[in-house]
């Protein structure tokens, strides 16, 4: 076989088995809902609101919105990650995961089928539609979410079984406080990293909180 052709069939095979072994990420919910299957939800953090998917802070490098998806995403369930337009208020984009939610619920999808995991923003998100939420059957994983936005609503509650994940050389850590103030909660687990890449422990698909949260996912 001639050397370029054999190099471009090469190549055609590699891109074939990268796309038949990548996970399906939607963006939104899929239009046809398996009523048996699993659904997690991944809120991503304020830095990326709006066109870019692979902003740069200049302390924390890149956050890679794909490459999270991409490693979070598996085979046993269905990914919904949305890219958030700039400048959503929280309280309204609450209001449009709750309803997202509800439509696979309103399918007949069980509510133990479910987690919503958030990080940042996107965590606080995470505990405000846990609260609107109020089904103790539905998964939540906050990673570093328990800032000053959860700390002013004092009357936000967490419901349901919750990983909570934080960074020990971020400023924002425990979610302690949340869940000494959520009477409903049928079960709290949470686990501290050391990475000591700060609030951007989060900003890459990092084994430290990466591995055990998909772990937690698949065995809850």
């Amino acid at each position: 076989m001639n050397p370029l052709l054999r190099a471009a069939c090469a190549s055609f095979a590699a891109c074939v088995a990268s796309i038949a072994s990548a996970k399906a990420v939607f963006p939104d919910i899929p239009e046809q809902i398996n009523p048996s299957a699993k659904y997690v939800f991944y809120s991503h953090g304020y830095i990326v609101e709006g066109d870019n998917e692979t902003p740069i802070h200049k302390r924390w490098g890149k956050y890679d919105f794909p490459a999270i998806k991409q490693a979070l995403s598996d085979d046993a369930y269905t990914l919904i990650a949305e890219h958030r337009p700039k400048g959503v208020a929280p309280d309204a984009y609450t209001k449009t995961l709750v309803s997202k939610v509800h439509k696979l619920l309103d399918a007949g999808v069980s509510a133990s089928n479910i987690t919503l995991v958030g990080f940042s923003r996107g965590g606080a998100l995470t505990i405000m539609a846990s609260d609107a939420l109020k089904n103790d059957a539905i998964h939540y994983v906050v990673l570093a979410g328990c800032a000053g936005l959860i700390k002013s609503k004092t009357e936000i509650q967490l419901y349901g079984k919750v990983l909570s994940v934080y960074e020990t050389s971020d400023q924002v850590g425990s979610c302690d406080f949340v869940k000494a103030r959520s009477a409903n909660l049928k079960s709290f687990t949470e686990l501290s990293i050391s990475t000591g890449k700060e609030h951007g422990a989060f900003y890459l698909p990092r084994d430290e909180w990466l591995k055990p949260v998909k772990s937690w996912i698949l065995n809850h």
